[in-house]
């Protein structure tokens, strides 16, 4: 067995030789906390404060509403553009606006009016409960039924029958990743619909969308995007399916022309049409200043890192803990999220917390550890798991 002084040697060896070192600078983060929720809730970047006073301060506060038709009113285009690199987008495709939900809402009834004559909508089995929830409803309000299918099987259960497929990029309770371009290929053969949910892998993992032919998706920016808590998330519709693509909340702020205070709504030509309502302002440029930490981060370079921190994890968790039941996958085949079984989860976590190693769990007994590339160092990881032994004895 390896000694923990050897880890500790090693830790510090890697930590020397990361290229994505310096970022960790860039954020605002207790040097005593070793934060392993990024995958719930990013930490912020240390310019975030200053810029969003100065959006307070300067735009509302100096400007007031005329700030709406200086940059304001395009922001959700705009800030759209930014995530697009990360999500291997084309330009015109990406607005962010509204949340998750909402947008899984606006792509799932769309998805249904571009491939009518089909009454089925299939959702990932294990997704985060509110895709399902949404999946639905939409199912509901349009006549469909929904079909839950474990994604790897989705090649062999979709038909002629389905319209569109939900599923989730990283599972979020095991962090298994599943193959984009595959699963897509695999319904696109059927005649289906792809429709993914990003929330677990933007910002975390090479995302390639138009790549991997993805009809539709979303994601949120408050995870691994440091968006800050409740920031909005993002819409990507195909440039084929642009168009055509008829969301069901048409509100003004998707018209082709908002201010014109027509009777009758006609939608944007462009991805615009995407929004609904009034963008939050504050959330939205909050969320703007975020995205500068990406300047410059070759996303290979990121990929590389975080399967590293993972790798790092499953060797000080072979040593050290002893029997432990892992499920997140050993190999490629996983986002940025190391899973642990614990018969007692929530109070497992409670100590973790109070011994300064911030993860979170998930009932009944799966305690997660996000590794965010651009700030979780591998001296963190070994924090976590020889606290994590502490605990067991």
């Amino acid at each position: 067995m390896v000694a923990v002084t050897d880890l500790v040697a090693e830790a510090a060896a890697l930590d020397a030789a990361d290229p994505l070192a310096h970022k960790r600078n860039e954020f605002d983060l207790d040097a005593d906390i070793a934060y392993f929720d990024g995958n719930s809730l990013g930490a912020p970047p240390k310019h975030v404060a200053e810029r969003l006073a100065a959006v307070v301060r300067e735009q509302w506060g100096g400007r007031l509403i005329r700030s709406w038709s200086e940059g304001w009113w395009e922001a959700p285009v705009r800030v759209g553009e930014r995530i697009a690199p990360l999500v291997g987008a084309a330009p015109g495709q990406i607005v962010v606006a509204d949340s998750t939900s909402v947008d899984l809402f606006k792509a799932l009834i769309a998805a249904t009016r571009l491939n009518p004559g089909r009454d089925e909508i299939l959702v990932d089995a294990d997704t985060f409960p509110t895709d399902g929830y949404i999946a639905d409803e939409a199912a509901r309000l349009t006549g469909r039924t929904v079909r839950r299918v474990v994604a790897e099987d989705m090649p062999a259960q979709v038909s002629e029958r389905t319209a569109v497929a939900l599923i989730n990029h990283v599972d979020y309770v095991t962090g298994r990743a599943h193959d984009m371009a595959t699963l897509t290929a695999a319904l696109h053969g059927a005649g289906a619909l792809a429709l993914w949910d990003l929330c677990h892998s933007v910002g975390a993992l090479p995302v390639e969308l138009d790549g991997a032919g993805v009809d539709l998706a979303v994601g949120c920016t408050y995870k691994f995007l440091n968006g800050g808590p409740g920031s909005p998330a993002f819409l990507y519709v195909a440039t084929k399916w642009l168009d055509r693509f008829e969301q069901p909340l048409a509100g003004w702020a998707g018209d082709r022309d908002p201010f014109a205070m027509r009777g009758a709504y006609e939608a944007h030509a462009g991805i615009a049409r995407g929004r609904a309502g009034t963008p939050d302002i504050l959330s939205l440029l909050a969320l703007d200043a975020a995205l500068d930490v990406w300047d410059g981060v070759d996303r290979g370079l990121l990929r590389e890192k975080g399967l590293a921190l993972g790798g790092f994890f499953f060797r000080c968790a072979d040593e050290l803990l002893d029997g432990a039941t892992i499920p997140t996958p050993r190999g490629e085949d996983r986002g940025h999220q190391i899973s642990v079984i614990d018969d007692d989860a929530a109070k497992t976590m409670a100590a973790l917390i109070d011994r300064g190693v911030i993860g979170d769990f998930r009932p009944p007994n799966v305690l997660r550890f996000g590794l965010a590339p651009l700030y979780t160092t591998y001296g963190e990881v070994l924090r976590a798991v020889t606290t994590l032994r502490e605990l067991r004895k």
